[in-house]
């Protein structure tokens, strides 16, 4: 696989991530139409959260692979600044999108109907600019009320990470160049252990600034997971081995999640949480894994699905939110009938929707608008021949190029 190119069958786990996510936040109406396959799936569904994580170590590993020999080998700060605008291109445009509509709907439950919003005081001057800047997250030691729109407390938590690229692909470089593949497999996994860590510590996963190691150690995971993987040389033979592999792996993390809720320990409400000790191992094998599931991960479905996973993660809640308020405004209750089935499907659908528009009319014209304001070619110096009608003539000295 040549260096930089796009590694599909990670662009494909993006929508398995988000899909989790999604179907986390929305689990309270699939228990409320399907309870029975709700109850069958739930130690997947209630752990939807760690889709974040595997995110995190994700963004990690795409950035390192993509800029790896044009940041790594030494500082260079007109890199770093080209870096951070075009990451911006790449998430500010959804993500103000969706931060104004969150501010749109507060104002429309303000004006219509009899059920407000629950609390507007984080809607305030300070918190706006925050928000706009990508900061709200660093001032707040839970992720939860940190945004205007829920989601994006990870975003946040991404630009951190972000802003320190530019030192973090300095050491990873350095790092590989004296480590072999297997021990920065190894290096990759100790580096996603911390929030692990804390969380057998603490007894859970959601404590005050557990968001902090969540982001910066795992997004430091998939970079040296990303050295690992570039300095790997395999033969088709071990590529479609290291793909059969990723399958029992993925039953693993699944086994994992059902075995600690069937099994908890006794001082850890989230013990499931271990399993993310697995996606490092995993992200390794699809990168470099063929056929079998680094295939299907590769299918135009699943890779279009990844294109618009940031847009579906973006806007879900905001879909569910507006449920929320409609049931209360209009007393709705949902039912396991075919009509309660649908609602919630549609719901879902209405998600993915609104991910495919944010991705097709906001996302990528705004990326492209955004990278054209620093990709801009020199202009031609002032004494340039210039083909005029056949001939080469040069423009007069002292004659401005806009006279006449």
């Amino acid at each position: 696989m040549a260096r930089g190119a796009e590694i599909k069958a990670l662009t494909g786990v993006r929508i398995v991530a988000a899909v989790w996510v999604v179907l986390f936040h929305f689990r309270p109406l699939l228990y409320q139409v399907a309870p029975d396959i709700t109850k069958a799936l739930a130690p997947i569904l209630n752990c939807g959260a760690q889709g974040v994580d595997l995110f995190f170590i994700l963004s990690g590993f795409v950035l390192t692979w993509n800029y790896f020999e044009r940041m790594g080998p030494s500082w260079s700060t007109r890199a770093t600044l080209h870096f951070l605008w075009l990451r911006l291109s790449r998430v500010w445009p959804v993500y103000l999108v969706t931060l104004h509509l969150a501010a749109l709907w507060v104002i429309f439950t303000l004006n219509v109907g009899h059920i407000p919003p629950e609390d507007v005081s984080p809607f305030n001057a300070v918190s706006y600019f925050r928000q706009l800047f990508l900061v709200q997250l660093w001032f707040q030691p839970y992720f939860d009320g940190s945004s205007w729109d829920g989601p994006a407390w990870s975003i946040s938590a991404e630009w951190l990470a972000y802003l320190l690229f530019g030192a973090l692909i300095l050491v990873v470089f350095r790092v590989a160049r004296a480590t072999r593949a297997r021990s920065l497999v190894l290096l990759a996994i100790a580096a996603s252990t911390p929030p692990v860590v804390l969380m057998l510590v603490s007894g859970h996963i959601y404590t005050p600034w557990s968001w902090l190691p969540r982001i910066v150690m795992q997004f430091t995971a998939g970079a040296l997971a990303c050295a690992a993987v570039r300095k790997l040389d395999l033969s088709d033979t071990a590529c479609r081995r290291a793909g059969y592999l990723s399958i029992p792996l993925v039953a693993l993390v699944i086994g994992g999640l059902y075995f600690f809720d069937a099994h908890p320990l006794n001082t850890v409400g989230d013990a499931g949480g271990i399993v993310d000790l697995l996606f490092v191992p995993l992200m390794v094998l699809l990168a470099v894994g063929t056929g079998s599931l680094p295939a299907f991960l590769s299918t135009r479905l699943l890779v279009y699905g990844g294109q618009i996973s940031f847009g579906l993660y973006m806007v879900h809640e905001l879909v569910h939110t507006a449920w929320i308020w409609t049931v209360k405004q209009f007393e709705i209750t949902l039912t396991p009938t075919l009509s309660g089935k649908a609602t919630v499907f549609g719901l879902v659908a209405l998600s993915v929707l609104g991910g495919v528009l944010l991705y097709h009319v906001v996302e990528e014209p705004a990326r492209r608008w955004m990278r054209r304001m620093v990709d801009i070619k020199p202009a031609d110096p002032p004494n340039r021949l210039h083909r005029i009608d056949g001939e080469q003539q040069a423009r007069p000295t002292g004659v401005s190029a806009r006279a006449g």
